[in-house]
């Protein structure tokens, strides 16, 4: 299936631009998520306890929050789900019940108090119970998982390719995992291990989108010489330019779904692959074609740099002995 024949399209002349917008986005996040006090982790990584309560008549949190709030320090009462559900996410953080409790009686005395207050009937729908020490070792194993990711992306594409286009790849990822985390602070989702695996799934997707177009770019270096990177590189995205969009609207659609009729469970997940394929698309395009084409000029700038008034006298001396042996022969 071909959507553009024979497409055309100047990308490069729009990467600065690009990359601007890109940078106000990437921006706005960090300052947003130094106002709420670092990045919203979730159950998985902080601790703590979290109740999914769905109740018979509507409620309000602040209705919620003052039911529990006799038995419950620092809870955090947010409504989830449709507006229609009536359902209520009660997260208690580690240490948020009295002290020597554990997280199962922190569960149980929230149950008990809405149980006694005046809001009607409930269903507890999930509970989920995560430790201290727990949440520490899954927040590096985290860690650890994205540093691997990266370096065998760098191996891989500095031997399969140039080193810049490796560079220009690593940016780009780079550059996903920041814009999707900007989204998810503005748009008031946890980081939770859902999401740090949806992270790593949006990962791979860039780099295979890179590298189809890196290969793209290989194949024309060798067919036009004469021709500049910069033309090459816009031509190969051109050439490419169906195949991208085949394939990130379809995984665009199919995460859509996910969103829609998944539940809350895996709404974090599928929003975090939707935002990661946008950017994987654009960041493919304006981010990692720009960045190594800026590396490898830069490089053969260096390369093919002018000597030093040291070397060419230097230089010109050696040049003149040359001449002097020469002319005695």
């Amino acid at each position: 299936m071909v959507i553009f024949k024979n497409p055309n399209f100047d990308f490069l002349k729009w990467r600065w631009p690009a990359m601007g917008l890109s940078l106000v986005v990437i921006a706005s996040g960090a300052i947003s998520m130094a106002l709420q006090g670092g990045p919203a982790l979730g159950i998985d990584f902080s601790g703590g306890t979290i109740l999914i309560v769905q109740f018979d008549a509507p409620v309000t949190e602040d209705a919620v929050r003052g039911a529990i709030g006799g038995v419950v320090a620092e809870a955090l009462v947010q409504q989830t789900g449709d507006s229609g559900d009536n359902t209520v996410m009660i997260r208690l953080p580690q240490g948020g019940v009295e002290q020597g409790t554990s997280l199962e009686d922190g569960a149980t005395a929230v149950r008990d108090a809405i149980t006694q207050s005046a809001l009607g009937g409930f269903r507890v729908m999930r509970t989920d119970l995560v430790g201290p020490i727990i949440g520490e070792e899954l927040k590096q194993r985290g860690v650890y998982a994205f540093v691997f990711a990266i370096l065998g992306i760098l191996a891989y594409i500095a031997l399969r390719f140039r080193f810049s286009f490796a560079l220009g790849a690593i940016i780009a990822v780079v550059h996903d995992i920041l814009i999707t985390l900007a989204f998810l602070t503005f748009f008031g989702y946890d980081l939770s291990l859902n999401v740090v695996a949806a992270m790593l799934t949006i990962t791979g997707y860039s780099v295979n989108d890179t590298i189809v177009v890196f290969d793209r770019v290989r194949e024309n270096l060798r067919q036009a010489r004469r021709d500049s990177l910069e033309t090459l590189v816009n031509a190969s995205i051109n050439e490419t330019l169906s195949r991208t969009l085949i394939t990130s609207g379809t995984t665009t659609f199919a995460a859509l779904a996910l969103f829609v009729a998944g539940g809350e469970v895996l709404r974090g997940f599928a929003f975090t692959i939707l935002v990661g394929v946008v950017s994987g698309t654009y960041s493919t395009v304006f981010v990692a074609a720009a960045a190594a084409i800026v590396i490898s000029e830069r490089s053969a700038a260096r390369r093919f740099q002018p000597a030093s008034g040291v070397d060419q006298a230097a230089s010109k001396s050696k040049r003149a002995k040359k001449a002097r042996a020469r002319a005695r022969a």
